[in-house]
């Protein structure tokens, strides 16, 4: 990793603050040269700066009022063009619809990531020393942004990485994992008996949950039952107990719990940015699940080509394979309700929702684990949540939904390309709940891939790790890797760079992956 990450990245994740905060006079003097500024100046009122950085750089996301540091393209590239189209939540018809590498594009994320977002979370660890709380919370938020990372790359630089070398070491995702979970212990341990309320010093820039000490604690526990689930073909025991602990000591329940980050003109949602401008449109799996179910988000997600009538791209077709077809468009419900030279201001990012815990929760109850309700229950509440999320309240029209019995239907596109590989419909149960376990298993599976909506990472996670049958195989790869082919991507391959500049440490982390450097070898959790 040829980044001086004790110097130079400070100065970059500095400059980046400016655009988080007003800043006082010494911070003023000290951004006119931000190259200059030492470890030594990183006292307690850069950490509210910090932290903004690292959230919002955290989930990806770039701002053209950081000129030089990052911009929305980040989005695009290390979500649009990879996790959201690998699931399926969108398509644009860019390589990576066929399961193919192309460009570089699997670097930009690993990039920024590296160069923004990881260095500004050391600086506000530097800066919160002596602040128990603070330290708490920047804990949780570091399992958070290094757990996307992790389970998309595999092995990376996480113990050492910010060390000021240009080598850097990666660790396995075995023992990554392990310190995830340490990490949560000790934040919760912090947070559960702490007397404050709020915490200062991140309060003023955190635009998460506003320096809040119950919901930072809640967001972590719901972490912990995330992880818990991750590891439960791994090592089910160590999953188990991780999992009732979470619920024990407290998840998301309510909407109000979720995590959203505040966007504004300096911190636009990145998706709504790019998604229209990038010609990204609705797929084919997910019409054919959201018609199918006559699910009440799909209006409130896309636009029908024709009065009522909707059409998914299927991901995997050949260039200009579909001419000029029209696909459903993403409607502003997703992209925003503000005016329209603002959606991005107005809309913000979904980071976590309270829906996929009662899901997880249902899962859990499947897997003999407490967790503080029966599988339907908690499978019902998830779904009722995720309907409320997107302003359907209607309780006729909530239990039409939760009670239906329609299945999921051919994508429309056959109408006008019958010969496609399309009739075999991946999901095939309907939304009520079902008498089979295994059948319920992927019903929990489906609703979390909806629920979780449009925040790909974990979506992408999910479905690697429950194995279910939500999504059609590509029609086309251009992808001969061995565990590749049509089948979802298992991983993204290690940058170009970093072959260049630290290539010692990707060879060990490459052994410590125990397959090759490509999309088709599993993860250490991903046993099936």
């Amino acid at each position: 990793m040829k980044y001086s990450f004790k110097i130079k990245t400070l100065g970059v994740a500095v400059a980046m603050l400016s655009t988080f905060s007003s800043c006082t006079k010494d911070f003023d003097e000290i951004n006119t040269d931000p190259n200059s500024l030492t470890e030594s100046q990183l006292d307690p009122t850069l950490a509210g700066p910090a932290f903004a950085s690292a959230l919002y750089a955290g989930i990806h996301n770039g701002s053209y009022s950081s000129p030089g540091v990052d911009d929305q393209g980040t989005w695009g590239i290390a979500t649009g063009i990879l996790s959201s189209t690998f699931i399926h939540y969108l398509n644009c018809g860019y390589g990576t619809e066929r399961n193919a590498f192309v460009n570089g594009y699997e670097g930009r994320g690993w990039t920024r990531f590296y160069t923004v977002a990881a260095p500004a979370l050391t600086n506000a660890f530097k800066a919160s020393e002596g602040n128990a709380e603070a330290l708490a919370v920047l804990k949780i938020w570091k399992v958070f942004m290094y757990n996307q990372m992790v389970d998309a790359y595999g092995p990376i630089p996480y113990t050492e990485a910010g060390n000021g070398k240009e080598k850097v070491p990666y660790d396995s995702v075995e023992f990554i994992y392990e310190d995830f979970f340490k990490l949560l212990d000790e934040a919760n341990a912090v947070l559960s008996s702490s007397s404050t309320a709020s915490v200062a010093s991140l309060a003023p820039n955190d635009r998460v949950y506003s320096g809040s000490v119950d919901k930072w604690r809640i967001f972590g526990n719901s972490m912990r039952l995330r992880l818990a689930l991750r590891i439960s073909d791994k090592d089910p025991g160590k999953a188990k107990t991780q999992a009732e602990a979470a619920v024990a000591a407290g998840v998301m329940q309510t909407n109000d719990q979720s995590a959203f980050f505040k966007a504004s003109n300096i911190t636009p949602n990145n998706l709504n940015m790019i998604v229209n401008s990038w010609g990204y449109v609705m797929t084919a799996s997910m019409e054919s699940i959201l018609v199918g179910y006559n699910d009440p988000r799909l209006s409130k997600w896309f636009a029908p080509i024709d009065t009522g009538v909707y059409r998914g791209n299927p991901v995997g077709g050949l260039e200009d394979q579909f001419g000029t077809t029209k696909f459903s468009a993403f409607n502003n419900d997703v992209m925003g309700n503000g005016a329209t030279n603002n959606l991005s201001e107005t809309k913000n990012i979904e980071i976590f929702m309270a829906s996929e815990n009662y899901l997880s929760r249902a899962e859990g109850a499947l897997n003999g684990w407490n967790m503080g309700g029966d599988a339907k229950t908690l499978y019902e509440t998830g779904i009722r949540l995720s309907l409320a999320q997107w302003g359907i309240t209607n309780a006729a029209e909530v239990d039409a939904y939760i009670n239906g019995s329609s299945l999921p239907t051919l994508p429309n596109i056959l109408t006008v390309y019958p010969a496609l590989d399309l009739r075999d419909i991946p999901v095939k149960l309907p939304v009520a709940w079902s008498t089979s376990t295994a059948d319920q298993r992927t019903q929990i599976a489906v609703q979390k891939y909806l629920a979780i909506f449009p925040e790909s990472w974990e979506a992408w996670a999910d479905l690697r790790r429950s194995d279910a049958k939500v999504i059609y195989p590509v029609l086309n790869t251009d992808n001969p890797d061995p565990g590749v082919g049509k089948s979802l991507m298992k991983r993204i391959i290690y940058t170009t760079n970093e072959y260049s500049s630290n290539k010692e440490a990707v060879d060990d982390g490459i052994a410590k992956l125990g397959g090759a450097d490509s999309g088709g070898t599993r993860l250490w959790w991903d046993t099936k």
